[in-house]
């Protein structure tokens, strides 16, 4: 899906020179730290006060594979990577699209889902990249659906949101044309609106994966070999169902 292409610099200068957690200083203590944004249902979300959704619990499922307790940390999408880069937490999974921006200042598990950015709108309203012509588009900042949205020839106005959740309301409020979102989002949104909202194409498409700080290769290895047990076990499968009837893996 997602997300941020927060300025590579300001990733460079926020990067302490200490290292990151190895694999064999987390297995050694017992407890992995992940972090999350816990504001983008249903990858992951808060309901009531339980951080859930699909990652949080294949994250869960991942620690589990390894034998680790976890502790959750959750933050702005904004300060996600930048918190990674300064060591307070092992990884983040988050819905963070791979980018080649992105590659220089983390790196990455291999892909946990595929998607792409969807256009929403209400019923009769604009569907395509063509129809996003002179309107106002509802975008989450520090995302790569806020990179697309303002690639589109001859968009109107894109208006900037802090969380997804925001960007959502804004359409139904009708302050703004349409919503640019991750696409399993969007049809969970549709879904809870029954009748009120349609999907339409996809502006890109994009590989989501766990963020790691740079060099951590040791830990980006073990997250790759629990991934793929949980994708061969079934255990992905099962989950990936349950939350949007069908296997969201990168074919």
């Amino acid at each position: 899906m997602k997300k941020t292409l927060l300025a590579l610099t300001t990733l460079a200068l926020l990067a302490t020179t200490a290292q990151a957690r190895t694999w064999d200083a987390i297995k050694q203590s017992g407890t992995i730290k992940i972090a999350t944004e816990g504001a983008f249902p249903p990858f992951n979300y808060f309901k009531g006060k339980q951080l859930t959704g699909f990652e949080v619990d294949l994250a869960n499922a991942i620690a589990k594979q390894l034998g680790l307790k976890v502790e959750w940390i959750s933050q702005p999408f904004d300060n996600l990577l930048i918190g990674l880069n300064q060591d307070r937490y092992d990884f983040v999974i988050a819905s963070h699209g791979i980018t080649a921006e992105r590659q220089k200042a983390v790196d990455f598990s291999n892909p946990h889902y595929c998607t792409g950015g969807a256009v929403v709108s209400k019923i009769g309203g604009p569907k395509t990249a063509a129809d996003l012509k002179g309107k106002t588009v509802a975008v989450q900042v520090g995302t790569t659906y806020l990179e697309n949205v303002q690639k589109v020839a001859g968009i109107g106005r894109v208006s900037t949101f802090p969380k997804d959740t925001d960007a959502q309301a804004a359409l139904m409020a009708g302050r703004v044309d349409a919503w640019v979102g991750d696409k399993f989002s969007a049809l969970d949104v549709v879904k809870a609106q029954k009748g009120k909202l349609q999907v339409g194409e996809l502006l890109f498409q994009e590989k989501i994966a766990m963020a790691v700080k740079k060099g951590n290769s040791s830990l980006v290895k073990e997250l790759n070999s629990s991934l793929a047990t949980l994708q061969s076990n079934g255990v992905y499968a099962k989950l990936s169902q349950s939350y949007f009837g069908s296997d969201i893996r990168c074919k």
